[in-house]
């Protein structure tokens, strides 16, 4: 066997070990990351201590960047649903799309809303105001929420600023801005298919009780305020998009300035520093203390409290990352990549494929699109760093789509939806799985129609 061979081996080995913790002994994915990782190193021929020292400065590298945009994201979509400008957003577009067209509403609306939130908190910010659209209409409960949950499930893994998106822009050393542009331009076909497209097709081959009990708790409470006057003090709608459009317009600036070399210097670099993730993130923070606080009276200590209460929950989603920042270092030092670059060079595999596989691979594995993306990122980055031709910006959205394909019943969305919708397996199946599976076909096919022409 050969070195290379050799490291291959271990490299799928250490894949396999982590899939095996995570989904059959049911270890959290944190520490199948970190045993992977050290496993994988002594496996290698690294020093104990190396390997140590590599995965700490993997995480501390990666954390660095991602637990900042993290904490300013989570804080500003904390804003957005504690000043009902969440709402607002969504129940105007609805007004303005009708009845008839209200699931693509709510796939703008997941799109929107969901560019500064996680999904399981995106999801539970809008399932009240799905619940009251379906009583008010009469319309199937599949028919509206398949369209939310693709649309927000697709802004989770394909577009920056969201973490496992920007730790792939690192891996892949792409342009935040580009990255978000073709996010863009892959994520709402492959959203408008998983979502409205395929939400009416298979709305009436689900047949849901009468009764769901999440509903009866919820209806109402995103359309009735809790007190007189407070609808006339929710932000409006032109400020509350404005808001949390501010992070990419930013950063589709500083991409455009990059790209304009008669720009004036100072104005690029101007451009180039608002345009950095965590500026962008700040900005729009800061602006929204005063855009979606000021409407409904927030005193400081009001946003004290909500920037505090919604940090906890982004603990776990923050050391996985981390986590997985530390097993791509590791295996960068062992020469693992290196070797993997050199086989896929020579099989003449398409980039944009394998990292579609492997996070496709992972994900269907583990579960888990975090853990999906991080360490695919890892893999496949040497490659890319071999095969010249591909851009960058492309392989963070292919890895996006791997990462989100076929969703069951080891990942925790599963039971969310099914859950939330009041579903049995079969019908979770049918509806969420198969969606999820579209965005990651749907999401490869349009990557590599892109591909064609950038």
């Amino acid at each position: 066997m050969t070195p290379q061979v050799r490291l291959l081996v271990i490299a799928l080995g250490a894949v396999t070990l982590l899939i095996v913790m995570i989904a059959r002994f049911k270890v959290h994915p944190f520490v199948a990351l970190t045993l992977a990782s050290l496993g994988l190193g002594a496996a290698a021929g690294m020093d104990p201590a190396a390997a140590v020292k590599a995965f700490q400065d993997g995480v501390g590298s990666v954390l660095g960047f991602i637990a900042v945009v993290v904490g300013l994201g989570t804080m500003l979509g904390k804003l957005m649903a504690e000043s009902g400008g969440a709402t607002r957003i969504a129940t105007t577009l609805i007004d303005r799309f009708g009845e008839r067209r209200v699931h693509w509403a709510i796939m703008f609306v997941a799109f929107i809303v969901g560019i500064p939130v996680f999904f399981q908190v995106g999801f539970v910010l809008l399932i009240p105001l799905v619940f009251t659209i379906a009583r008010r209409t009469g319309l199937s409960l599949v028919k509206i929420g398949i369209p939310l949950v693709a649309g927000l499930s697709v802004v989770h893994g394909m577009l920056p600023p969201h973490p496992a998106a920007m730790l792939a822009v690192g891996a892949f050393k792409a342009d935040v801005g580009r990255t978000l542009l073709y996010g863009l331009v892959v994520g709402l076909p492959t959203a408008a298919l998983a979502g409205p497209i395929y939400a009416v097709w298979i709305a009436p081959r689900i047949v849901l009780p009468a009764h769901n009990p999440l509903a009866a708790q919820l209806v109402g409470v995103a359309s009735e305020p809790a007190t007189l006057g407070e609808a006339d003090r929710t932000p409006g709608f032109g400020i509350s998009v404005f808001t949390v459009l501010i992070p990419v317009v930013l950063m589709l600036l500083a991409s455009a300035a990059d790209a304009t070399p008669s720009l004036n210097p100072g104005l690029r670099s101007g451009l180039h520093f608002v345009g950095q993730p965590i500026v962008a993130l700040l900005l729009a923070l800061l602006f929204s203390f005063w855009s979606l606080g000021r409407p409904r009276r927030f005193t400081r200590e009001d946003i004290m409290k909500f920037c505090n209460d919604c940090l906890a929950p982004t603990a776990t989603i923050v050391l996985v990352i981390g986590a997985g920042g530390g097993f791509n270092a590791v295996l960068v030092q062992s020469g693992v990549g290196r070797a993997i670059a050199d086989l896929a060079s020579g099989s003449h595999t398409s980039p944009l494929i394998l990292a579609w596989s492997v996070a496709a691979l992972i994900r269907v594995a583990t579960g888990s699109a975090t853990v999906a993306m991080t360490t695919a990122s890892g893999i496949v980055a040497p490659i890319a760093i071999a095969t010249p031709g591909t851009p960058p910006e492309l392989l963070v959205v292919a890895t996006g789509a791997g990462a989100l394909v076929l969703s069951h019943v080891n990942d925790s969305g599963f039971w969310l939806i099914k859950e939330f919708f009041n579903m049995t397996v079969p019908q979770t199946l049918k509806t969420w799985t198969v969606s999820e599976t579209i965005i990651g076909v749907a999401g490869l096919a349009f990557t590599l129609l892109v591909s064609l022409v950038v």
